[in-house]
């Protein structure tokens, strides 16, 4: 177990655990009255063979008497253990519960650079199997955990009163076990830990490789597919083996001691026996206690290849809730919106060494059809992000009708944008749900509009149960998916609209109605237009030439086609052959 990093996850841990305080003391007392019981059984046994050890003086009362004691206090000590079981489970798997309702929590406060950067498979790995690797792992350490700590301070106090000398030497010999034990789990936190690394970059691939299936059968990648996976598979394999044999080497090693103090424990009362200062009753009695002290040890060293890999779990669990949130957030509102926006003097780099947008400026009049053309890396889909303040800007600001959208919640900022992106995203649910994603009031009817507008309700009425057909990712086209992106901003129809290549996956005849359909909903409304095919934008208001964050030229179609510049040069590079 690694000196730094363990004890500092168990600190973490036990934040989690403050939380069922109820739940820990029913559990320590129960382990109380289980051990108690058990390490009382063995007196009691004791006194069975004194009772029968002289020949023709064997005291049948007492004995008989004895054993029915036996018999209730294992009885009790049995339902207590059971009890005591479905403590633990409630414990350990409501602390799994919290600790992955913060996990998710935090999801939702972590900047959009942090989820770029890691991989989905990675942090999914951390939220299932990582809290799944520890709920096993606490729950075996809450099984051994209180009934180990109880057993060893019962078992000492009752071998104290019985003999010091042997107490003493047990004392003094059981440090061996703990030395051995320490020594083989030292560097095994580590193994795990890169174990579980490995494991989350494999359930990266296996979401990349099935998540697009599609386009490593088109570009025939199956056998460098395999051939990734067959690589990490194999690291997996070497690591988990690795891990796994040295710390299993800790349970043999600790039995190996435990036996060698049994034996000097059976010795020294040997010895004790034939100079008169132990009977046999006591004798065994004493050989029960020093193994019951020694059991806990043993224990713990059968479980600690479970532990290391709990902690190592739990570990890459502790990093994601420590990661740094996005900037703090206003609690002002953004209210009445018309849709002015302006951008003065910002700079953004995604990374410091590579400046993107530098010295940006503009000013758009409320109701303006603004569209974004450029090569691609050129920074539109950038200044949707810092519109929409999924990434903040690094300097300079950006401003909705004169405030700064910095100065207002980022809820209140996106619920006057309404977006329809090129890449659909829809969750497991019904076609209402989907729709109402933004507005889980709206009534049937203005669902039902909000599909007529945007030419989906065609489609939807001839789906199985029509709105409350349950859809996913295979359920629909790319196109009717985009449709029905589509109409979810048809339904909020918010001050200011965000298209970006909306229509990329519509069928020609489709697409001139929706053009229409749009061309009604942006009436009056700020509107930004990503698009690629620059025939869609024609009847823009202004058009933004982009190039290496900075823009390069702006005014209307024919304005920047009599200019003969960049944006005449993309426009005749896209109609080549073609009168204009």
């Amino acid at each position: 177990m690694s000196k730094k990093q363990s004890p500092s996850v168990i600190k973490k841990l036990l934040k989690f655990l403050g939380r069922y305080k109820a739940l820990l003391l029913v559990s320590l007392l129960l382990s109380v009255i289980t051990v108690v019981l058990q390490l009382y059984v063995p007196v009691l046994f004791g006194r069975c063979i004194d009772y029968v050890v002289e020949e023709g003086n064997v005291d049948f009362n007492s004995l008989y008497n004895t054993i029915w004691w036996i018999l209730l206090f294992v009885a009790i000590a049995g339902v207590a253990t059971w009890i005591m079981g479905l403590v633990n489970n409630r414990l350990t798997y409501g602390i799994v519960k919290s600790i992955r309702a913060s996990a998710i929590r935090k999801i939702q406060l972590l900047p959009l650079s942090y989820l770029d950067r890691k991989g989905v498979g990675d942090i999914v790995s951390r939220i299932i199997t990582d809290t799944d690797q520890l709920s096993d792992g606490l729950l075996l350490g809450f099984t051994q955990l209180f009934s180990g700590i109880v057993t060893i301070v019962v078992t000492l106090v009752i071998m104290l009163r019985m003999n010091p000398w042997i107490t003493l030497l047990v004392l003094v010999l059981t440090p061996l076990s703990f030395f051995v034990s320490k020594f083989i789990a030292t560097g095994t936190y580590k193994m795990f830990k890169q174990q579980n690394e490995i494991r989350g970059e494999q359930t990266s691939l296996v979401e990349e490789m099935v998540g697009g299936a599609r386009i490593v059968h088109a570009f025939g990648y199956e056998e460098r597919a395999n051939e990734r996976f067959a690589e990490n598979n194999e690291r997996l394999r070497q690591a988990s083996e690795k891990a796994v044999f040295y710390s299993s080497l800790t349970n043999p090693s600790t039995r190996a001691v435990n036996s060698v103090i049994y034996a000097c424990v059976a010795l020294m009362g040997a010895y004790m026996i034939l100079n008169g200062k132990l009977t046999v009753g006591g004798l065994s009695l004493l050989l029960a206690y020093a193994n019951q002290y020694m059991k806990p040890f043993t224990d713990i060293s059968s479980v600690i290849t479970e532990l290391q890999n709990a902690l190592s779990c739990a570990g890459r669990v502790f990093d994601l809730l420590e990661e740094e949130n996005q900037s703090a957030d206003s609690t002002e509102e953004l209210k009445n919106v018309t849709g002015k926006t302006q951008a003065q003097g910002v700079y953004f780099s995604y990374v410091k060494e590579r400046p993107l947008i530098e010295d940006f400026n503009l000013e758009i009049k409320e109701g303006t059809h603004v569209a974004i053309v450029g090569p691609t890396g050129c920074g539109k889909t950038t200044l949707i992000n810092l519109l929409m303040r999924f990434y903040d800007v690094d300097a300079g600001e950006i401003l909705i009708d004169q405030t700064p959208i910095q100065s207002v919640s980022r809820r209140s900022l996106r619920e006057n944008y309404g977006m329809v992106l090129q890449e659909t995203w829809l969750k497991n649910a019904t076609v209402r749900e989907n729709i109402a994603f933004g507005m889980p009031d709206a009534t049937e009817e203005a669902i039902i509009k909000a599909a007529k507008e945007a030419h989906s309700w065609s489609f939807i009425k001839r789906l199985p149960h029509g709105l409350d057909t349950v859809i996913d990712d295979s359920s629909l086209s790319q196109g009717q998916k985009q449709l029905l992106c589509i109409t979810r901003v048809m339904l909020i129809l918010p001050p200011m609209l965000i298209l970006d290549e909306a229509t990329s996956s519509i069928d020609t005849r489709t697409e001139l109605k929706i053009q229409n359909a749009f061309e009604k909903m942006m009436d009056g409304r700020t509107t930004f237009i990503v698009a690629h095919r620059l025939s869609t934008i024609r009847n823009a208001d202004i058009i933004l030439v982009m190039k290496d964050g900075h823009i390069i030229e702006q005014g209307s179609h024919s304005e920047l086609l009599s200019k003969g510049g960049f944006y005449s040069e993309l426009y005749r590079s896209q109609f080549a052959g073609v009168e204009i």
